[in-house]
């Protein structure tokens, strides 16, 4: 890593720690819950994490009052996010600086992502089904297969708990915009099950700005979606038990593709899945699951219709083994793609096997993860990735972490197979990375503190990019190379009814050949939060900011940097009712994140809440 990297780094640490006064950390974005699961595909403790993940419990996601998952992503370290207009517009999540297309994003283990772009659809998976989401930076194809260099957003939906439970909400601001969820969960007997369902509606702004020429028009661009999910669990004898879930979003969303027509995009979202988990032995725990996601997404337009269909089908099979000083975690998956479109592709599937494996070992104050995964595919052929992390607690309240791997990314359907600007030659783009972090958990007298540093070097070949030649043929080509690097310095201090958390990553994501910083990506970006309970009453004030970006690998479309104010006051009523209310870009900053497509100004939202 560059020299100049660090010392900006240390200048712009020691400039966050006096502004807080604290140290802080970033490992708890919220009350950090007793285990994780995404960093070793199985519940892992806090004491045994060797891997950079940030958890949002259910707590933090209800009173951040965000109406889509890229605003969650957007106040969180190391993620940096694109939003073509409002919260249903076509939106991204950069992790470590990594493309749209370099992160994967689960829900409830199960991928959701359009094979056609090569990348997930953010703006589908509806807030009011979310319970936690566990975000794992750096790569992590050792874990999870082709796409996730940058790393892994994982999203788990509402689940059934052991009482009888309800919860009902709704919502007003600004666009005229209207939210409204309700759902119950409890148990029967030897069943438990869990119903919810939601629904959003918005007028919206004008998603485009004058900046996007030909497409500008100003008129609004409003959306609306609904969605339901259950699930059941049937518990068969003691560690042995049935599950079955199914979850589906329809988001009719409006966008600008030119004056006089009333562009829009109607996606469906739908995933299911069932299986089983069997405790055999007190060693020996085992899961097999069989699940499907659909990515269903018609755009209408004044030239016409552009349909396009993922399905995925996924089996998986895992068994967990525990010994005396360590885990072992064996597994075999198969992925069935299936796209069909209105375009005309020469190939509209491909199937991947792939077998993982994962050891856990713990000596003392020394914890050791190490990965091991093979994917074959029977459009690129075979990838073996693999990765090896290592914690030291080598002093009461400190923990140092250092781990390297390897990861790769598919092309995509349209880079393969877009009739007259594809290449069905492509190869996976590759990466490799290291790593290292250092964690600091105190108590300083009435103060918790929780603080972390990590640093990462990440070397991205073969990137696929769009060339054209001298005839004007054009088709991606695996020309580029790119190096992510940068370190992020994040954390949480609370004492009594106060809480602070702020995180910064200072990044050089760049061309190797040009050295240039990466479309979209910043050098520097962060935010800071600052809750205080006052009786029945919470109130919030945070800070989102950025450095100046570029909407283009050339430099010639230069985008702002920004930083915006946000506030939330939530207020405890009694008898489970309770009321939020937030006001976003409170300063009314004009920003944009990406050129041409405005952010909506200054918006404010109140939510009504019963959850006795």
């Amino acid at each position: 890593m560059h020299l100049s990297i660090r010392s900006r780094a240390c200048r712009a640490g020691a400039l966050l720690v006096l502004a807080v006064s604290l140290p802080l950390q970033a490992q708890r974005t919220a009350a950090l819950p007793e285990v994780v699961v995404t960093a070793a595909r199985g519940p892992q403790t806090v004491e045994e994490l060797v891997a950079d993940v940030t958890v949002i419990d259910a707590d933090a996601i209800a009173r951040s009052g965000a109406q889509s998952l890229s605003e969650i992503l957007q106040r969180q370290p190391g993620v940096e996010v694109l939003r073509n207009g409002g919260p249903a517009s076509v939106s991204a999540a950069f992790i470590r600086g990594a493309n749209r297309g370099q992160t994967i994003v689960l829900v409830d283990g199960l991928r959701v992502a359009s094979s056609s772009v090569g990348a997930p659809t953010l703006e589908a998976i509806p807030v009011s089904q979310i319970e936690r989401i566990e975000i794992l930076r750096g790569p992590a194809s050792s874990l999870y297969g082709a796409d996730a260099i940058g790393g892994v957003v994982q999203v788990f939906t509402r689940r059934p708990a052991g009482a009888f439970g309800a919860h009902v909400d709704a919502g007003y601001g600004t666009f005229d915009t209207r939210t409204a969820s309700a759902g119950v969960a409890g148990s029967l007997g030897a069943v438990r099950l869990a119903l919810n369902a939601g629904r959003r509606q918005s007028d919206g702004f004008n998603a485009t700005t004058p900046d996007a020429a030909f497409i500008y028009d100003p008129d609004r661009d409003g959306y609306a979606s609904e969605d339901i999910a259950l699930r059941s669990v049937l518990a068969l004898a003691p560690g042995h038990e049935l599950h079955a879930q199914v979850l589906r979003n329809r988001l009719d969303a409006q966008f600008d593709g030119g004056a006089g027509f009333d562009d829009r995009t109607v996606t469906r979202l739908t995933a299911w899945q069932a299986g089983s988990r069997n405790r055999w032995t007190t060693q020996w725990m085992s899961a097999l699951n069989v699940g499907e996601t659909t990515d269903d997404s018609v755009s209408t337009s004044a030239f016409g219709a552009a349909a396009f269909r993922t399905r995925q089908r996924q089996y998986g099979w895992q068994n967990d083994f525990t010994f005396p000083h360590g885990k072992l975690a064996l597994a075999f998956e198969r992925r069935e793609e299936r796209l069909d479109e209105n375009v005309g592709f020469a190939v509209r599937e491909r199937d991947t096997d792939a077998v993982v494996a994962v050891w856990q070992f713990q000596t003392g104050t020394h914890a050791v993860q190490s990965n091991l995964r093979h994917d074959h595919s029977d459009q690129y052929g075979g990838r073996t990735t693999g990765s090896v992390a290592w914690g030291w607690r080598f002093a009461p309240g400190w923990r140092a972490t250092a781990g390297a791997g390897t990861a790769f990314k598919a092309p995509s359907f349209n880079d393969l197979y877009y009739p007259d600007f594809s290449n069905p030659a492509l190869r996976p783009e590759t990466s490799r990375n290291v790593e290292a972090g250092v964690y600091w958990d105190r108590r300083l007298g009435a103060v918790d503190v929780h603080a972390q540093a990590n640093a990462w070097h990440n070397r991205v070949r073969r990137l696929i990019v769009f060339q054209c030649d001298a005839s004007f043929a054009c088709a991606p080509q695996n020309v580029a190379n790119a190096t992510l690097q940068g370190v992020t310095l994040s954390g949480v201090a609370r004492w009594r009814d106060t809480s602070l958390r702020a995180s910064l990553d200072v990044q050089d994501p760049k061309d190797d050949d040009t050295g240039r910083l990466l479309p979209r990506r910043a050098k520097r970006h962060g935010s800071v939060a600052l809750t205080q309970a006052i009786g029945r009453a919470r109130l919030g004030v945070e800070v989102v900011a950025s450095s100046p970006r570029f909407d283009d690998a050339e430099h010639l479309r230069p985008l702002g940097g920004y930083a915006i104010v946000n506030v939330t006051a939530e207020m405890t009523l009694g008898n489970g009712w309770s009321v939020l209310v937030r006001g976003d870009n409170v300063t009314d900053r004009d920003y944009v994140l990406a050129s041409g497509y405005a952010t909506g100004g200054a918006q404010g939202f109140v939510a009504v809440r019963w959850q006795p």
